[in-house]
């Protein structure tokens, strides 16, 4: 039975899929493509944009996921539009230079207030959601859950980076934790690791760090996507706690092209 016959009319939700060339949005697009019903948030009203040019089986949802009550507020309006949860990706989060997101600067000269808003935007969001939607996939006795981490901090590390380094390897230690409290229950909790992956928010650096990969190029939305919706199947029972690395080898190679 492939993937698309065993998701049919399953309820998704999808965090940080404001961007129509994201990994978030990529994500949502796959799951419907395989009968999903989705339900995607952002922080601002572009989602509903985003619902729309999914189809009449998407919701829009906007709030601000580290905050609790907004989370709180978030799901009961995802009740009140489908009664059930099969499936939580959790994308949520932002590492660039810019108003609102992460300052890239040395550890010593980070603010405790910079430190906190990384860890509020890429750690905080997960655990909030997933808080929240325990509760109802354990009634069930079923549920996936999806954390999109990085392979920056899990596995490797950019220079100034490390409160963000520190969040993803916090978000995979989350899933792994979680993952044995809930086993019983009828949930897996997964993790995947994205590395160079060309979307709007990369930089001129992080294309080209891309290009140094074995493959040589950066990765595409749609190949996170596709390892995604296949960790949020059926099909993927007996698979949990784990994080799947999707960099086009990059963790693997040691020479990153010097030779060539």
């Amino acid at each position: 039975m492939g993937t698309s016959d065993t998701m049919q009319a399953q309820v998704a939700l999808v965090t940080g899929a404001g961007s129509a060339d994201g990994i978030g949005f990529a994500i949502a697009r796959a799951l419907v493509a395989a009968g999903v019903h989705v339900a995607v948030a952002a922080t601002t009203e572009r989602i509903h944009d985003r619902a729309a040019s999914l189809g009449p089986d998407a919701i829009g949802l906007v709030a601000d996921l580290t905050d609790p009550d907004a989370v709180a507020g978030l799901f009961d309006e995802l009740v009140r539009w489908r009664p059930r949860l099969d499936i939580v990706v959790n994308n949520a989060g932002m590492a660039s230079v810019g108003a609102g997101t992460d300052t890239a600067k040395p550890l010593a000269a980070l603010s405790h207030a910079e430190w906190n808003d990384t860890m509020q935007r890429n750690l905080t969001t997960a655990f909030l959601v997933c808080r929240a939607a325990v509760p109802t996939m354990t009634a069930a006795q079923y549920g996936r859950i999806v954390n999109v981490a990085s392979t920056s901090g899990p596995v490797s590390a950019f220079v100034d980076g490390s409160a963000y380094a520190a969040a993803k390897a916090g978000m995979v230690g989350m899933t792994r934790a979680l993952a044995i409290e809930v086993a019983r229950s009828g949930i897996t909790v997964n993790a995947v690791a994205p590395g160079w992956i060309d979307t709007p928010s990369v930089s001129d650096t992080e294309r080209r760090a891309g290009a140094a990969t074995p493959m040589g190029r950066s990765g595409r939305p749609d190949e996170i996507a596709g390892a995604v919706v296949f960790l949020a199947s059926p099909s993927a029972s007996y698979i949990t706690g784990t994080m799947l690395v999707i960099d086009g080898g990059n963790a693997v190679a040691e020479d990153h092209g010097i030779g060539d």
